[in-house]
């Protein structure tokens, strides 16, 4: 898009210290452009999918993906959401409508490809999402129907197994800890869009691959969980959520591949150097923070700004270490059973309880949290619904927490200046500084 057009950003950048930081984002935009050129330029067929649906079956058969996610938080990074959702509001829909969730949606309907990243995406082969909650199925059928697509939605059932300490036993034990059934039905789901996307595209399915894609998948994950591991034990904590973010989530999107491989391994390298120096994300920290919630895609110098005014230094976030206990799996020589189990409850253990809680609240101690900053998205319902409940836990367990009112892409109510003072007058009047 032409940048001189954009709307003037609301946040601010993040600084880094990592080399291997500023790598991958040199990778991911490699990959954009590439991307951009395989699916805009040269019409190959690809997918737009939720972050909870099986990647890996895209990557095996070698059909690239673009992950609502990551688009929604492309365009937030643009500062066109607040643009794009006007446009939603006047095709009449709800404003108080999931913005994670529609940005694409609305970047979609805009229709305008002098703004729109890449000049908007062309017509994907099929969107693919599960059905978390109410708005999933309304915002992808009609956005399958405005691309001229079709959606293949997957099932969410109920997970009976509640135990808050699944992620103590999901490595080897997720026949049980996830349920035979459910993982059938995720089995039986993930075969038939195999058969679609072999019907639509001629590109053929194999389980060996799949096999081995797992297996580097572990050895990737293994690396990133290294890392959590080791910054949950470090005084002072060698790297700030800032850049653990991007160095677990860029290769996330490519995981199995060989840059992810090489690439968490680079990263589990330079936190075990800091961590040996005694280098640390703030020169005197004198709090550890955690959060809960997706990134502020539009602010990511939010994370940062507090840590020499005050030495409060945000140590965790979910998305680096959920790569031991959601990613991580022995596959005991049934590759398509053991990704159903990562799958078919990876949205749920990271909202609803107590499944949520029960992982946070252990999370908390092990890392050693002084207080918590809570995402509350107002128009989220998901995120909302079981976000409150481990708030309550964190509290029960000693971690005071606030929850702020605000949404991961959409920048429209967010002042950085603002948000940043609300936190320190919370740690103040918690006793904290």
């Amino acid at each position: 898009m032409n940048d001189s057009i954009a709307a003037q950003p609301t946040g601010q950048r993040s600084q880094k210290h990592l080399a291997c930081t500023a790598a991958a984002s040199a990778y991911q935009k490699q990959f954009g452009a590439d991307l951009r050129r395989r699916v805009v330029d040269e019409g190959e067929p690809f997918a737009i999918v939720q972050a909870d649906t099986p990647h890996e079956i895209f990557h095996v058969m070698d059909i690239p993906i673009i992950t609502n996610q990551w688009w929604s938080a492309y365009i937030s990074a643009k500062q066109l959401s607040n643009r794009y959702f006007e446009v939603m509001a006047k095709h009449g829909y709800p404003e108080n409508g999931c913005k994670y969730c529609s940005l694409g949606l609305a970047c979609t309907l805009a229709n305008d490809p002098k703004t729109a990243p890449w000049g908007g995406l062309p017509t994907p082969t099929v969107l693919v999402a599960r059905l978390t909650c109410d708005c999933i199925q309304h915002v992808f059928g009609q956005w399958a129907q405005a691309l001229g697509t079709e959606f293949f939605p997957m099932e969410a059932p109920a997970w009976e197994h509640k135990d808050p300490r699944w992620f103590e036993h999901s490595r080897t034990d997720w026949r049980t800890v996830y349920e035979p059934d459910r993982i059938a039905l995720m089995v039986d789901e993930m075969r038939d869009l195999i058969a679609l996307l072999e019907n639509r595209t001629g590109r053929k399915f194999d389980e060996a691959k799949l096999h081995h894609l797992m297996e580097r998948i572990n050895e990737q994950e293994n690396y990133i969980w290294e890392a959590a591991q080791a910054i949950g034990r470090a005084r002072p904590c060698p790297v700030s959520i800032a850049e653990q973010m991007p160095n677990t989530m860029i290769p996330q999107w490519h995981r199995g591949s060989d840059w992810a491989v090489a690439h968490a391994k680079r990263f589990r390298d330079e936190v075990m150097e800091r961590v040996a120096t005694g280098a640390g994300a703030a020169e005197k920290e004198k709090l550890r923070l955690m959060w809960i919630g997706a990134g502020v895609w539009h602010d990511p110098g939010f994370y940062q700004a507090l840590e020499e005014r005050l030495g409060a230094v945000f140590v965790w976030s979910m998305y680096m270490p959920f790569a031991g206990p959601q990613y991580i799996r022995e596959v005991q020589g049934a590759p398509m059973e053991a990704l159903a189990s990562r799958i078919c409850s990876m949205n749920e253990v990271l909202h609803l309880p107590p499944w949520m809680n029960g992982w946070m609240t252990s999370e908390a101690e092990r890392c050693g949290i002084d207080a918590c900053v809570v995402l509350l998205p107002p128009d989220n319902r998901l995120s909302q619904s079981g976000t409150k409940l481990t708030a309550l836990s964190l509290e029960a367990a000693g971690v005071p927490v606030l929850s702020i009112d605000a949404d991961m892409v959409d920048a429209k109510n967010w002042d950085h200046d603002r948000m940043v003072a609300m936190v320190a007058d919370f740690l103040a009047a918690r006793g904290l500084t």
